[in-house]
Formats: structure tokens, sequence, C-alpha cells
């Protein structure tokens, strides 16, 4: 089975956010640093729909996995 790439531009427009690279550095310096102590998911700046997808995208090691780890690295290594 292949695996799709997706950008993080295509994340961000899947979650209904701003998706040019500037809105997506944009939002990362707004929301960053997360703490290692909460799960990406279980940030508070998320919608529930926000939330759930990206839990079930990790959950079920969807195609958009690596996206939403590239996004979870960056709010954590960002501030």
């Amino acid at each position: 089975m292949d695996s799709v790439f997706h950008p993080l531009s295509d994340l961000f427009a899947q979650l209904g956010l701003p998706s040019s690279a500037d809105e997506i550095d944009a939002f990362i310096s707004q929301h960053a640093p997360l703490s290692s102590y909460i799960a990406l998911a279980d940030a508070p700046f998320w919608s529930e729909a926000q939330a759930g997808f990206i839990r079930e995208s990790l959950e079920m090691d969807a195609d958009w996995v690596e996206a939403v780890d590239h996004l979870d690295a960056r709010l954590r290594s960002a501030g």
C-alpha cells in the first residue's frame, strides 16, 4: 500500500485553518512552545473536531500522521 505525503499546508487546510506558509508560521509562533506534558490533540487551541482528527490520525497511523508529527515537533521546538 502506498502512503500519501501531506505537507503542513494540506494539514492546516484539512483542519480548517489558514494554510499559507506565513499563516502556518504565525499559528506556530502564537501557540508554541507546547509543553511536553500536553499531547498535541489535547492542546487547548484545537476545536473538538480538530482534536479528534489529530487523535484519530495518530491512533490509526493514517496518511496524515507524518504531517501531524511535523506540526507537533514544530510546536514543541518553537517559541
